[in-house]
């Protein structure tokens, strides 16, 4: 089994902010497979399983909140007895353009509170993280500010844009490996002329 992750906030007031780009690739992650994610207590998560390539997979919200997003991954994957080595983590990046994908193998948090929640409470780095490009504000706005804040409709557009090609990145870790999703999938989406 391999867990997919996807960092946000819980919450109406935190949808299409950029801190929730995670979240919207479970969700197109799910809908491709026509997985139903349910509200877990116990594991403070929405959760779904489903298949793909004949192997099953579990994705996963946290609804800690980012900064707690440990509190919820480290359970499960004890749980279902799974390393994080069986992990692909989603996550925003601030310090990616809008519009940029970029899968590593593993590292650090990268200053991502969500990742570092992670890192600390599975104990290792050793995870492959899809890292979604949302910018920096250019207009004074604090970073904190920036990422708790809707995107533009313009920046929306963008964004959708690159939800649908990380996860069809993540698919691509699954079924070819992490080496051949990053040829194929780092970059931007402009470069690449998606819906075009």
């Amino acid at each position: 089994m391999k867990v997919i992750v996807g960092l946000g906030n819980p919450g109406k007031r935190y949808q299409q902010t950029p801190h929730n780009v995670g979240f919207d690739v479970i969700d197109k992650v799910a809908c491709d497979i026509s997985c139903e994610l349910r509200r877990s207590f116990r594991f403070k998560a929405r959760i779904g399983r489903g298949l793909f390539g004949g192997e099953e997979i579990l994705l996963v919200k946290p609804e800690t909140y980012m900064n707690l997003s440990g509190r919820a991954v480290a359970p499960i994957l004890r749980y279902r007895k799974l390393t994080p080595a069986d992990m692909i983590l989603v996550a925003d990046d601030a310090d990616l353009d809008i519009g940029m994908l970029r899968i590593r193998v593993r590292g650090s948090s990268g200053g991502h509170n969500g990742v570092a929640s992670v890192i600390q409470s599975v104990g290792s780095e050793d995870f492959v993280r899809v890292r979604i490009g949302v910018g920096r504000d250019q207009s004074g706005r604090g970073l904190v500010e920036h990422v708790l804040t809707a995107f533009s409709p313009n920046e929306r557009k963008l964004v959708d844009e690159v939800v649908v090609r990380a996860g069809q990145s993540v698919f691509c870790v699954l079924e070819s490996g992490v080496e051949e999703a990053m040829n194929r999938f780092n970059g931007s989406v402009i470069d690449k002329n998606i819906g075009t």
